[in-house]
């Protein structure tokens, strides 16, 4: 029998980190760096979270995120551990970074270099060019605002968003990225193409701040990579580093209730078994949502009512298949192609508003095997293809269980009308997820992407914030907090935590510890 919850004799400083995603598993290396004896705690067999992978038929499923920007952020934190990054990962640079599709058979490749991106908004419409590179501009300068000015920056304090308001008014930050992209161009392909990115973050188009327009800028200087072996790839870097440092990963242990002292101060943690972890301060990498709602109920600011009228990000509906023998075949079909649906905003009205799952859908399609050929067996292909879908929050929450086949169906036909034929006679492997898998997986409020919908007035001070004033010592990473979702996002949120927790947090009192099994 071993003791987990045991204060460090020598008095080393003991965090529990809740939740094994790249927040997570960035905090406990920044936290380790600094000396903190850490224990990672995840509910799932394997570090990643969303970024896990499935293996089926010999085909890798990588189940969540695929783009890699701002790959600084990951070396900087690597760095800052005394590691090098790319010793451990090999990211491949993308170009193009992915290429949209239209209903009528037009295309736009999204390149690294300036003149052939220019060439290809010539090609598609050459009217729109102009305004094309005015929306660049707008771009960078909120990239200079947004992303190097606010990224790891604590915004728990009101005055820290106050003062960047005057340069958000400037840049018409209560605008919304579709309204920058429409004051711009008039092809509504091209309108399409410059606003479509905060769906990767879940984020209404229509409604999100045109701040998020930084990520044309921020593909266009980083540029779009995929990491070799996948996120997964990355996420198993990262938990070594953890174990290296001495940190301890316990893999299937879901958290239950966040212990608080009589003075209301985290003192670690409860699992589900019963077991109890103390600790001098404990840092959630779950869902805001799910902090707030079941690990440390009855905050006044976080309450339960104040989580229900929270607007959240849409659901996903991502199937994922291999298929035999294809590997040669849809030779214009490249690494990550988005097919947009015959419906822009009003296809974004049913997701967000109605909560109505349409027939017509928007897809991405990732096909990992053009690049990285140990996804699939010889010749074979490995894909996913992900469709925007409601969260079950709405008042008529789709039945999943009902249809989940129907929709599946339907995105197979969409596949070979549009970009796959022959498609099914070739199909080996095959599973999907819903909403409902989301929530079920990783207890994700009403099923959703991407936690919390980054709009303005729920973002920056307006999000959970990396500290709780509340539960002192409780501390928030990931998707939910700030700077929000995104693999830069959440992975710079432990490099907020780690300039908001203190150096010197007073110890744990112990107290009574439960033996966990071998």
């Amino acid at each position: 029998m071993t003791r987990h919850d045991q204060i460090n004799p020598e008095g080393q400083r003991h965090a529990v980190v809740i939740g094994a995603g790249l927040g997570g598993l960035a905090a406990g290396m920044r936290l380790g760096a600094q000396g903190w004896r850490v224990t990672l705690l995840d509910r799932l067999d394997m570090p990643g979270g969303r970024a896990s992978a499935i293996m089926s038929r010999g085909h890798r499923f990588d189940l969540g995120p695929t783009i890699v920007t701002a790959p600084q952020v990951f070396r900087q934190l690597f760095a800052d551990c005394g590691r090098n990054f790319d010793d451990a990962v090999t990211l491949k640079p993308l170009d193009p970074f992915y290429t949209i599709r239209w209903p009528d058979g037009s295309h736009l490749d999204a390149f690294a270099g300036d003149q052939a991106m220019e060439d290809e908004v010539t090609r598609l419409a050459p009217d729109d060019v102009k305004g094309w590179r005015a929306f660049l501009e707008d771009s960078r300068k909120r990239y200079l605002v947004g992303y190097e000015g606010m990224l790891t920056k604590p915004m728990h304090k009101l005055w820290s968003t106050l003062k960047v308001l005057p340069e958000f008014a400037l840049l018409r930050a209560d605008r919304s990225i579709l309204g920058l992209a429409r004051s711009r161009v008039r092809d509504e392909r091209l309108r399409m193409a410059l606003s479509f990115h905060p769906l990767f973050i879940g984020g209404d188009p229509s409604r999100v701040t045109s701040m998020y327009a930084l990520v044309s800028y921020l593909e266009k200087t980083q540029g779009v990579h995929y990491a070799m072996g996948g996120v997964g790839q990355m996420a198993k870097a990262m938990a070594d580093v953890i174990a290296d440092q001495g940190g301890l990963l316990r893999f299937k242990s879901q958290v239950d209730t966040v212990l608080q002292s009589p003075s209301g101060r985290a003192r670690g943690v409860r699992l589900t078994s019963g077991e109890e972890i103390a600790s001098d301060i404990v840092v959630s990498n779950a869902d805001a949502g799910h902090t707030y709602g079941k690990l440390a109920k009855g905050t006044r600011r976080w309450t339960g009512r104040k989580l229900d009228r929270t607007k959240w990000s849409m659901g996903l509906f991502v199937w994922y298949f291999g298929t035999k023998g294809t590997r040669d075949m849809w030779k214009d079909v490249g690494h990550h192609t988005i097919l947009s649906g015959p419906r822009y905003e009003g296809l974004l009205n049913d997701i967000f508003r109605r909560g109505h799952l349409a027939d017509d859908m928007s897809l991405y399609v990732h096909r990992p095997s053009v690049t990285d050929p140990d996804v699939a067996p010889d010749g074979d292909d490995t894909f996913y293809a992900l469709s925007p879908v409601p969260h079950l929050g709405h008042r008529n929450p789709v039945n999943w269980s009902q249809e989940v086949e129907r929709y599946r169906d339907r995105v197979q036909q969409v596949l070979e009308d549009r970009l796959l034929p022959g498609l099914g006679e070739r199909i080996t492997a095959t599973m999907c997820l819903t909403p409902e898998d989301f929530r079920d997986r990783y207890l994700s409020p009403h099923g959703c992407g991407f936690s919390i919908e980054p709009r303005i007035l729920q973002s920056a001070w307006f999000r959970p914030h990396n500290v709780s004033e509340e539960v002192p010592g409780l501390y928030l990473v990931g998707a939910g907090t700030h700077p929000g979702a995104g693999l830069p996002g959440v992975v710079a949120s432990a490099e907020v935590l780690q300039k908001v927790v203190p150096q010197n947090v007073p110890h744990a009192q112990p107290h009574p510890m439960t033996q966990a099994a071998e």
